[in-house]
């Protein structure tokens, strides 16, 4: 391997000095941020998990960059994409933690949102710094950085040829128009669902909505699978078990009312959440253990990597391996964990912001590792954070912190710490992006810090709208991370938790591991509805038929652009018709005129529209 790293050559070599931190890229790249971020915050607010905006944002600024100007560079695209990335990374950390002060009964104010977004997500970008001579450079060869690379690989075949972003912009046309029949119009329902009354009433439901085709699409048919799977195990054999063995007159905790009186839903709600909750936490275990020794050395290569910062002043340094400087790194982090510390309102004493500090730098280390192994969407950021917020509950729990002050505390700390270790993930993705490419390091790590800014300030607006629309923590937007650090944060300090079901839950996740099957999907699966993942899996079934009939590689490609077009026409449109519903200008919950087995045609046709037009060969990316 490190024959391969003294092998390689950059697309631009380090001698060159092309156009990359231009005022137009950083424009561009900024709305397109905009536009991820509001997508993505709905979709992970609906369905636990965010869609990379690399690859799209990349395909779309090469179309619009050329379409308006004559000379565009590849750096200045890269510019673009790294921007645009932010976005997704910030919404990641966000709508993971900060709903979840909002089920305390603790909403923070807009303008706490956007500095607790803020400086997190620059304390992961700072954070990372000090890696990315390892983790980058280093490690090249020996971390696959799959969406990096993908990414690399797309513009550089964009400055060969035209890049086709019409797929794109076609998935995003179709996605919102969809999106505002079935839930502006009300022409037909979003949801269809069906009950089995001979089988304890169980459920079987979809929700037929562009955004989660496009998401089991792109997350392919193994990861959807598996995903479909928990699922299946929560609502077709322990929500049936539950409803059958559990008839009486009395309550059986957590549930304040008799198993009897009981809906699908609601055995969910009281018991099946707590079961998926205890194989999400053992399935972010089950990944530190196994990347421990990569952890390690990381660690001991990022003390080394300051010493290098501190002396790389004095001799001349490559463009290409330029970083922000050392004392804007320790100054800016200092700069920011005192503000946390001293803003009004966050309640974070001296012991939750040590905690911050080094659970947050350790687990910046982690996702940087874990994003070069397999990609930021199926990097277990949440995982992460519910470690980070289990450590800081048993902490105050074992100081006698069981004030509502220290429970907010703790999740106000989880937050700032999922945003910095989402950001780092996307950081992480994108300079590798720009290693392959030539890029200047430091011209990145700016424009990322630059691209929060306008995402930062618009999260904010946007979970106050969609909790106002449809609640977190209901059926249509179970927010299903935030309901989580909830549960864990309330039942650790307040000693609630149902250990029983956690109990249960972590003995599925061991079990699933030793099947060698991906625990985090699964557990997350289990936590989820049904309704999310039925729908997913057609998408990772269209993704299947797909290649394995038509045996076009270039066919997934055109794929992922369609669906990461409906994934963010669906999302942005599900947050105006959410601010449509706010101003009272159309209800918010109405039968559809059509009936289910109307829904669910229209949703098979959008399948099948996918799939053709994926891959059709005439339409090369």
């Amino acid at each position: 391997m490190k024959d391969l790293l003294a092998t390689f050559k950059p697309y631009i070599a380090a001698n060159e000095k092309p156009k990359e931190f231009s005022v137009r890229a950083l424009i561009l790249g900024i709305v397109l941020s905009l536009v991820f971020a509001v997508g993505n915050a709905y979709l992970g607010l609906k369905v636990g998990m965010t869609i990379s905006a690399s690859i799209p944002a990349a395909v779309l600024s090469m179309a619009i960059l050329r379409a308006f100007f004559r000379k565009v560079g590849i750096l200045e695209n890269n510019i673009v994409q790294t921007v645009a990335s932010v976005g997704e990374g910030l919404a990641g950390g966000v709508i993971f933690t900060i709903p979840a002060l909002f089920l305390l009964g603790a909403k923070p104010s807009i303008p706490h949102i956007f500095a607790l977004s803020l400086l997190g997500g620059i304390l992961g970008v700072l954070f990372m710094i000090p890696m990315r001579r390892y983790i980058i450079v280093q490690e090249h060869g020996i971390l696959p950085f799959p969406e990096g690379k993908a990414c690399a690989e797309i513009l550089k075949a964009g400055e060969k040829s035209a890049p086709h972003a019409s797929l794109a912009i076609w998935g995003i046309l179709i996605g919102a128009i969809y999106k505002f029949l079935n839930s502006g119009l009300y022409l037909w329902n979003e949801t269809i669902s069906f009950t089995i009354k001979k089988y304890q009433n169980t459920l079987v439901s979809m929700d037929c909505t562009p955004a989660l085709l496009g998401v089991g699409y792109i997350i392919g048919p193994r990861i959807s699978a598996v995903l479909f799977t928990g699922s299946a195990l929560g609502w077709w054999v322990l929500i049936p078990l539950i409803s059958k063995f559990g008839a009486g007159a009395a309550p059986i905790f957590p549930s304040t009312v008799p198993i009897t009186s009981m809906s699908a839903t609601d055995i969910w709600s009281n018991y099946i959440r707590y079961i998926g909750a205890g194989a999400v936490a053992i399935g972010g275990l089950i990944t530190l253990f196994r990347i421990a020794p990569v952890i390690w050395k990381t660690i001991i290569e990022i003390f080394r990597e300051f010493f290098h910062l501190v002396t790389q002043n004095k001799k001349e340094v490559e463009r290409t391996d330029k970083d922000i400087s050392l004392s804007f790194l320790l100054l800016g982090s200092i700069a920011i964990i005192l503000a946390l510390w001293l803003i009004p309102g966050f309640h974070l004493n001296l012991l939750t912001i040590v905690l911050l500090v080094i659970l947050g730098f350790f687990f910046v280390a982690v996702t940087s590792i874990t994003v070069g192994l397999v990609g930021s969407s199926s990097s277990p950021v949440s995982g992460m954070t519910i470690t980070t917020l289990l450590i800081t509950c048993l902490i105050f729990l074992g100081l006698g912190w069981t004030d509502r002050i220290h429970l907010i505390a703790a999740i106000t700390m989880g937050a700032v710490a999922n945003v910095a270790i989402a950001m780092a993930g996307t950081t992480s993705q994108d300079l590798k992006t720009g290693f392959l490419l030539g890029a200047t390091p430091r011209s990145q790590q700016i424009a990322e810090i630059i691209g929060l800014i306008l995402p930062a300030i618009a999260i904010g607006f946007t979970l106050y709208l969609l909790n106002d629309a449809y609640g977190f923590g209901s059926t249509k937007l179970p927010a299903p991370q935030a309901t989580l650090m909830t549960l864990i944060a309330k039942g650790v300090i307040k000693q609630e938790l149902p250990m029983v079901l956690v109990m249960i839950g972590i003995v599925f996740g061991l079990m699933v591991h030793l099947m060698q099957v991906p625990v985090l999907p699964f557990a997350i699966g289990l936590y989820l509805p049904l309704s999310l993942n039925s729908a997913i899996m057609i998408g990772g079934l269209v993704n299947l038929i797909g290649e394995h009939f038509t045996q076009d590689n270039k066919g997934i490609q055109r794929g992922i652009l369609i669906c990461s077009g409906l994934v963010a026409g669906d999302a942005c449109m599900g947050v105006l018709v959410a601010l449509l519903t706010t101003i009272k200008l159309i209800p918010a919950s109405k039968p559809g005129w059509l009936n289910d087995w109307f829904s669910l045609g229209l949703f098979v046709l959008l399948s099948l529209w996918v799939g053709f037009t994926s891959y059709r060969r005439k339409n090369e990316v």
